[in-house]
């Protein structure tokens, strides 16, 4: 639970502070008012990253340095930023001892609902690797170790497809082993969180639609995850000319999609926009459990200017999950919000 925070030189803001309720907390505020940017700050200061942007961008335009201090319960965090020669040295404080760089035990559980997520299954299969790989990240220790492995190793392999296959196809056979063996523990734990989310989501579902419906979540790969390492090895070697013919590694998890099918049907070419929108939302209170389950502590939760997307119906589910919750919730219109906190809640009006 955050308690307070400090924005220096952070994006939009010179320097600012703000203090949040354990409850629910209302960010009210017109466009460009730096609603956005103060959600951003709360994750840089848990997770150590943003969401949307690289470091440099976090600076404020023309400074040279951010900060950003913030109180977790009783323990300090800051977060520094330094920009040079247009890059930007980061370095974390958490109760006055540094780190250069977050594990997953030392960030803050938190979950973030933002209006491109309900695009999720619109758009193509690389944004869907990333969200449900981001759950990965924030969820299972060293995940994010070994994504980052893959993707270095992948590197490697589509630079040597870029020369001569004459003098690089000797070298491949290493990458090809390293990428196999690799990608089978990336598949393995894409698997294990699709299972997980299968015996929830459909029961939340049906609760946000009023009806029942059999949800289900599919990885779709071509290769059996229990000889995963094996077959895309096999598969690495057999399409090595078409792949230097192309430049790039056309199979691993890299390549993988997630498929979301509702009753059946693949919500891609059938689902309405009500129907995708309960579906995010069975997502995201399936984030929230797991989070909780596996941190040992309830996750703050931050909604980007979301409820107006969502209908009536859709937004008392929502809010039936905030209960004993941390929650901060940016909007344009108060009206919006409100009428659903008759409650206790804490008002922060920006602009």
């Amino acid at each position: 639970m955050i308690d307070s925070i400090r924005l220096q030189r952070f994006r939009s803001y010179s320097d600012d502070s703000f203090e949040f309720d354990s409850g629910v907390n209302i960010v009210i505020g017109p466009n460009a008012s730096g609603k956005t940017n103060l959600l951003e700050a709360i994750l840089v200061l848990a997770s150590g990253k943003s969401f949307r942007a690289k470091d440099t961008e976090l600076v404020k335009f023309a400074a040279s340095w951010a900060r950003l201090d913030g109180y977790f319960g009783s323990q300090e965090r800051i977060v520094r930023l330094v920009r040079e020669n247009g890059k930007a040295l980061k370095s974390f404080n958490i109760g006055g001892k540094p780190f250069k760089r977050l594990s997953l035990e030392k960030t803050e559980p938190t979950v973030l609902f933002e209006p491109s997520h309900l695009q999720l299954i619109s758009r193509g299969p690389d944004f869907r690797r990333e969200y449900f790989d981001d759950v990965l990240e924030r969820t299972q220790a060293g995940f994010k170790s070994l994504s980052n492995n893959y993707r270095r190793a992948l590197a490697q392999r589509n630079a040597l497809l870029k020369q001569n296959p004459s003098s690089a196809k000797k070298q491949l056979f290493a990458w090809n082993i390293r990428l196999s063996e690799l990608g089978a523990q990336i598949a393995q734990s894409r698997k294990e969180l699709v299972e997980g989310i299968n015996k929830n989501i459909g029961k939340s579902y049906s609760q946000i639609a009023n009806k029942r419906f059999k949800v289900e979540l599919v990885y779709d790969s071509p290769f059996d995850i229990a000889n995963y390492s094996s077959k895309l090895l096999s598969k690495l070697e057999a399409a090595e000319l078409s792949d230097f013919e192309r430049g790039f590694t056309a199979y691993g998890p890299h390549r993988e999609d997630f498929v979301l099918y509702l009753n059946k049907q693949p919500t891609q070419t059938t689902a309405s926009r009500g129907e995708i929108r309960s579906l995010l939302i069975a997502l995201k209170i399936f984030e929230l459990g797991l989070i909780e389950k596996v941190r040992g502590a309830k996750p703050i939760f931050l909604l980007d200017d979301v409820f107006s997307e969502l209908d009536g119906a859709r937004r008392h589910h929502l809010v039936d999950h905030l209960k004993n919750q941390q929650t901060i919730i940016t909007t344009t219109d108060a009206d919006t919000v409100l009428e659903y906190f008759s409650g206790r809640h804490n008002l922060i009006t920006l602009g």
